[in-house]
């Protein structure tokens, strides 16, 4: 059973910070891809769309509906993601999960902040909610470029 004291360390006045201003929390008009996450523990969801421009991320909107750890992890990506790489983005989703599962120390700047999550390791059954805005964001990448080259293809083709 989970003690009063170690929840309120759970959720620090910094987390709650971090939740209740996340930024890009509009959607964007014309993305280049959006996906939308889940988990299906606790149903906490997050959409994200994302433009992409010379294989960076110009454009990043997002939808969070998640408990106050999953909003605070998308407060920290919504603040550092525009500009940045596929593989940048993909390192700090590994980042994350090792932290959150196997002991190991915070995701890299920009995603330093994400530091602040570390009380929950020990609650496995928020992780998923956690992951869901890098784990959308890197998906999304993905389907970004895809389509980029699909396009490209088309172009070529036609």
């Amino acid at each position: 059973m989970t003690s009063e004291t170690e929840l309120i360390k759970l959720y620090s006045e910094r987390i709650l910070a971090l939740a209740a201003d996340i930024p890009h929390l509009e959607r964007l008009k014309s993305p280049h891809a959006t996906v939308k996450k889940r988990s299906p523990l606790c149903g906490s969801t997050v959409t994200v769309d994302i433009e992409m421009t010379n294989g960076k991320i110009s454009a990043f909107a997002q939808d969070v509906k998640a408990c106050a750890l999953g909003q605070a992890a998308a407060s920290v990506v919504g603040s550092a993601i525009i500009g940045l790489k596929k593989d940048h983005v993909e390192n700090a989703r590994d980042e994350l999960k090792a932290m959150l599962k196997d002991d190991g120390p915070a995701p890299h700047a920009p995603f330093d902040e994400l530091h602040v999550l570390l009380p929950a390791k020990d609650y496995k059954n928020r992780h998923a909610s956690i992951m869901l805005s890098l784990e959308a964001t890197t998906e999304a990448i993905e389907q970004a470029i895809q389509g980029h080259h699909t396009k490209k293809i088309q172009t070529i083709i036609n």
